[in-house]
């Protein structure tokens, strides 16, 4: 019979037989529970609390030494043993490869998918945040605007890159809905809501953009992964 891992003495499972989640409804935390929430897999999900450092302690490091959420253990990983798993992109990609949905079956359009993936998580996700602390948090103290100016011109370069291959697109990939889509969105959701800069990056410019997040919002797993863990 396999050990349970070390977290599980923190987060006991309650559900050992299902995918165990621990994550917060940050962007990052929020791509895995909404594509879990489209699969309709069965998971059981635990709240990494950063208010009381919970991602810097020995238990949930042994599951990500890079102190992150989000991160999971599927008790029916290859092989049918357990497979513990960090990293927002990789989660959604093996997820998506597990269950046979959510990528095209075509293969060139699969590595297609994960150019607009990877897209993401080099690109949107690390510049869009840059951009939150310097214009809603600590970053807003310091007199020296370049550094935010900065990342306002890349996260606008960005949405223009992502807004011109939206143009007659329903998703990223055209008309299938993708894992592209479940990492991208949350983070373009974010900018213009939590952070607030919307009218910063100039957000009306980019309509394309603003028509698929709404269509992303409207889906009834998205609107119930933003909320998880509760």
């Amino acid at each position: 019979m396999q050990a349970p891992h070390p977290i599980q003495a923190k987060w006991p499972a309650r559900h050992p037989d299902r995918l165990q989640l621990y994550s917060l409804p940050t962007p990052n935390g929020v791509k895995v529970s909404i594509a879990l929430e489209e699969l309709q897999l069965p998971y059981e999900a635990h709240r990494v609390s950063f208010d009381t450092n919970d991602q810097l302690s020995p238990e949930f490091l042994a599951l990500n030494p890079n102190n992150k959420i989000p991160a999971v253990i599927d008790p029916n990983g290859p092989g049918g043993k357990p497979l513990p798993l960090f990293e927002s992109g990789a989660i959604l990609w093996y997820l998506a490869e597990k269950t046979g949905q959510l990528l095209p079956a075509d293969p060139a359009r699969r590595y297609e998918t994960l150019q607009w993936l990877m897209f993401q998580m080099g690109g949107v996700g690390p510049m869009f945040g840059q951009l939150g602390f310097f214009h809603k948090f600590a970053g807003r103290e310091y007199q020296d605007k370049r550094p935010r100016d900065r990342y306002v011109a890349e996260s606008r370069r960005l949405l223009a890159v992502l807004d011109k291959h939206l143009a007659g697109k329903a998703w990223i990939m055209g008309e299938d809905y993708t894992v592209a889509d479940i990492a991208t969105f949350p983070w373009v959701r974010n900018l213009v809501g939590f952070y607030g800069a919307g009218e910063l990056v100039g957000f009306a410019d980019f309509a394309n953009v603003a028509r698929v997040l709404e269509a992303f919002l409207a889906r009834p797993a998205v609107q119930r992964g933003l909320t998880i863990p509760a």
